[in-house]
């Protein structure tokens, strides 16, 4: 893998797990990326976790509710690389390619993706050959004390 400067982006960890298409299986991938982060050093508490466990709730209902084909599951994985977080979440639907819409005066749903966008520092559809991997990207910041902001609870960065 090669970051966008040309320099090759170092693997730390990574994670894969197939969850049922239901909302209770988006539930348990929110819950065991949770889980899987606090193991890798990243409690609750971290401004990492917090926003990952926002993506991954995010990226997993939408695959349930849009992407869901009778039969087959969704997959999450979490790749941790020196410098970002990134999650995938694949389904088996290629038909349906997700994308920030205009949003209608008070609505109730439809604001999954306008989430994504704020909370993520890139995100992005890639198709495979059975449906499309939706994923998302999150910084590892520079912090001047203990070298990454996103291991500790972001009020105790001064950054």
């Amino acid at each position: 893998m090669t970051a966008p400067s040309g320099r090759a982006r170092t693997l730390v960890r990574v994670f894969t797990q197939r969850f049922t298409s239901t909302r209770r299986g988006a539930r348990l991938a929110r819950q065991l990326a949770l889980v899987e982060l606090d193991a890798w050093g990243f409690p609750e508490s971290t401004v990492l976790s917090a926003d990952a466990g926002l993506l991954v709730a995010e990226l997993a209902a939408n695959a349930v509710r849009h992407g869901r084909v009778p039969g087959r599951d969704f997959e999450l994985k979490l790749t941790l690389l020196e410098e970002l977080l990134r999650i995938e979440v694949s389904d088996a639907r290629r038909d349906r390619r997700p994308a920030v819409q205009p949003h209608a005066y008070q609505a109730e749903s439809g604001y999954g993706l306008r989430i994504v966008d704020a909370v993520a520092a890139d995100w992005g559809v890639t198709e495979r050959i059975v449906g499309k991997t939706v994923w998302a990207e999150l910084t590892r910041r520079a912090c001047p004390l203990r070298g990454s902001c996103s291991g500790h609870i972001s009020s105790a960065c001064p950054s």
